[in-house]
């Protein structure tokens, strides 16, 4: 149990958070990432100091990536603050080290959500901030990102059941096909947040979920210095071969002093609209799906499985932007990795392209061709 605290006003605005948003129900077992860093120290403590409130069963676990020297010795320190708190501490290691961001992440949510299937835990929190949301949109903003990668970052997302694969229910039947089984950690990182929950074949829900997206790293960082945390500090966060420490440690200040001195806040904002917009432009653009989805033979309308066939006439009908949200679920559900906008474009440009028009095939062999009034999408043998 938590010891008695001040009531501080990030107390005040996480309490509220929660309360608005219901993205962290009472009485459940949540398993808090904790690295050692102000963010997520910031985290742990105020549900520490929230939980006889809430009634929850708090954990740690801590993701060593083997990347610093000092790495175990930020283990032990996490595991150190566990045991004075008195609650669970559950610690995994980098076999093969990472050799980059993208697999570090990708192997950190895999390990975390291993440690939740073992623990029965629903939910993993982060220590995600508002400053982490504008660093991304600013990062997806320079790589060329539409509105889904502006708003990257979302309060709660489904995870996956990493210990099962996703069958391959593309070609119709798993055979011989070697793309058969398409890891759930791929799956996690190769695609938009809000296609999770189409995905099929998952044995449970494992939701991810970032309470601090209203809280800026200002903020965690004085909290921290009030309460006398000891930060372990990542020495990786002022190596600028990665971008984003660039972007952090160079764009952002930059921002702040020349055009707003609440950048931070203004950008994380702008994420949330965002964000709102695409859920309703996602769900009219899958409603699109179903209208078109033509049936081949006996089966089912709404059929994923190869071949496909698309109303034409239905689909030029609808926007340009429900038209590429449409043509990129269904791109999801047959590709073998995410498709890219190429690929999404390359679809979509069929839609009023001339009779017996065809693509080059896409990632896993598949092609599409217009046979009036019809797309067809299917495997070349």
């Amino acid at each position: 149990m938590a010891e008695s605290f001040n009531w501080t006003q990030i107390h005040a605005q996480l309490h509220r958070t929660l309360l608005h948003r219901q993205i962290l129900p009472s009485n459940q077992r949540l398993l808090v990432a904790v690295s050692g860093g102000q963010d997520s120290l910031c985290l742990i403590k105020i549900l520490l100091d929230l939980q006889p409130k809430w009634g929850w069963n708090l954990a740690i676990a801590h993701c060593d990536h083997r990347w610093r020297s000092d790495s175990q010795a930020s283990a032990n320190h996490v595991e150190n603050l566990a045991k004075n708190w008195g609650i669970s501490y559950y610690l995994q290691t980098a076999f093969f080290i990472p050799k980059t961001e993208a697999a570090a992440r990708q192997w950190r949510y895999q390990a975390l959500t291993e440690i939740a299937i073992a623990h029965n835990s629903p939910y993993i929190v982060t220590g995600h901030t508002a400053s982490d949301r504008a660093e991304t949109l600013l990062y997806n903003l320079i790589r060329g990102s539409g509105a889904d990668g502006l708003s990257a970052l979302t309060w709660t997302r489904p995870l996956l059941d990493f210990r099962l694969p996703i069958l391959d229910f593309r070609l119709g039947n798993s055979g011989d096909n070697p793309n058969s089984q398409i890891s759930a950690d791929f799956r996690l990182e190769n695609q938009d947040e809000n296609s999770q929950s189409k995905i099929q074949n998952l044995k449970s829900k494992i939701y991810l979920v970032r309470p601090l997206l209203d809280i800026t790293r200002s903020q965690t960082g004085q909290f921290c210095q009030e309460q006398k945390l000891q930060i372990w500090e990542d020495s990786t966060n002022q190596d600028f071969k990665y971008a984003r420490n660039r972007i952090r440690s160079e764009l952002v200040p930059y921002l702040e002093t020349h055009f707003n001195p609440k950048a931070q806040q203004a950008l994380a904002k702008t994420a949330e609209l965002l964000r709102a917009d695409i859920e309703y432009l996602e769900l009219a653009a899958n409603e699109l799906l179903q209208r078109v989805i033509l049936p081949i033979g006996e089966g089912p309308q709404m059929n994923f499985q190869l071949p496909v066939k698309l109303n034409r006439p239905i689909l030029r009908e609808a926007p340009l932007a429900l038209q590429r949200r449409a043509m990129r679920q269904l791109l999801q559900q047959i590709l073998p990795s995410a498709p890219s906008f190429e690929s999404v474009e390359k679809l979509t440009s069929l839609i009023i392209a001339p009779n017996r028009s065809q693509t080059d095939p896409f990632p896993g062999g598949a092609i599409a061709r217009v046979e009036n009034p019809s797309i067809i999408l299917e495997i070349k043998l």
